[in-house]
C-alpha cells in the first residue's frame, strides 16, 4: 500500500515586525531613488564624459614616475607602520574585551565600547580629525590607520579569544597558573594563527585607505593623485591608478599566499 507523499507546510504568514520592517526598507529605497535625482539624460551624459575621460587618460603619462613611486612608498609607509601600531595596540585591548580574559565585566564594557567607536567612525573622518590636530602629513595617515585597525582587528581578536577550547586553559588553571600565564600560554598561542591572517587582511584594507588618505591630505600617492585629477592630467592620474592597481593586487596575491600556509 503506497504513502500518501507529505505535505509541505504551509508558507507562514510574516509577523507585525517583518511588515514593518520590509516597508521600511521599500521606503528608504524608493526616498533614495528620488533622492539620486536619476535620470536617462543625467546617465547618458555620464557615460559620454567617461568616454572623454577614457579619450585623455590613454596612454597613461609616467614622466613623473620618481615621484609616483616615491608617494606610493610613503602610501605603503603610512599602511605598514599604521597596521603595526595598530595590531600591537589592538592585543591588550582585545584581551580586555574578550568574555573569557576580561578582569570584569565593566572592563569589557568600556574596552567594546572603545573597539566599537574605532570601528564605527570612517577612516576619512579620522584622518580629517588627525589632519587638524596633527597637520597635513603622513602622521595623520599613520595615526588613522591606527583607529581603523583597532576597530578592525580588536573586534575578530576578541572573538578569536572566546573560542578558544577551555582544556589548555583549564589544564593551565588546574595546575595553579596565574591569568597571564594562562593568556600567554593557552589562549595567545591557540589563537596566533587566526590573529596573523586576520593582521594580513588589516594591511591589505590599510593599503587601500592609505591611498584615500592622501585625497585629505593625510599624505601617500592620494596626494598625487588628487592633484593631478584637479589639474586634469588625466593621462597622469591614469598612471597612478596603474601603479596603485599593480601595488594592491601584488600585496593580496603575497598575503593570500601566507595565508594558506599558516591556515
Amino acid at each position: 500500500m503506497s504513502k500518501t507523499p507529505s505535505i509541505p507546510p504551509r508558507f507562514r504568514a510574516p509577523s507585525a515586525l517583518t511588515w514593518v520592517l520590509v516597508v521600511g526598507f521599500a521606503a528608504f529605497f524608493i526616498q533614495g531613488l528620488i533622492a539620486s535625482n536619476i535620470s536617462i539624460d543625467r546617465l547618458v551624459r555620464g557615460a559620454n564624459n567617461l568616454v572623454r575621460f577614457i579619450g585623455q587618460a590613454v596612454p597613461p603619462d609616467f614622466s613623473r614616475a620618481p615621484n609616483i613611486a616615491d608617494a606610493m612608498l610613503e602610501t605603503l609607509n603610512i599602511a605598514i607602520v599604521g597596521v603595526t601600531f595598530g595590531c600591537l595596540l589592538s592585543i591588550p585591548l582585545a584581551l580586555l574585551a574578550a568574555r573569557n580574559t576580561a578582569p570584569n565585566a565593566v572592563i569589557r564594557t568600556a574596552a567594546r565600547f572603545i573597539i566599537s567607536v574605532s570601528r564605527t567612525i570612517p577612516d576619512l573622518i579620522w584622518a580629517l580629525i588627525f589632519v587638524v590636530t596633527v597637520g597635513l602629513g603622513p602622521l595623520a595617515g599613520i595615526l588613522a590607520i591606527i583607529m581603523d585597525t583597532i576597530g578592525f582587528a580588536a573586534r575578530f581578536y576578541s572573538e578569536r579569544f572566546e573560542e578558544v577550547q577551555k582544556g589548555p586553559s583549564e589544564a593551565l588553571t588546574a595546575t595553579g597558573a596565574g591569568r597571564l600565564s594562562v593568556i600567554f600560554g593557552a589562549i595567545l598561542p591557540e589563537s596566533f594563527a587566526s590573529m596573523t591572517a586576520t593582521s594580513l587582511f588589516s594591511v591589505e584594507k590599510a593599503i587601500r585607505s592609505a591611498v584615500t588618505l592622501g585625497l585629505v591630505g593625510a599624505g601617500g600617492i592620494g596626494v598625487e593623485l588628487s592633484t593631478s585629477m584637479r589639474l586634469f592630467r588625466y593621462d597622469q592620474a591614469a598612471a597612478i591608478i596603474l601603479v596603485i592597481l599593480v601595488v594592491v593586487i601584488a600585496f593580496e596575491q603575497i598575503s593570500s599566499s601566507i595565508r594558506k600556509r599558516i591556515i
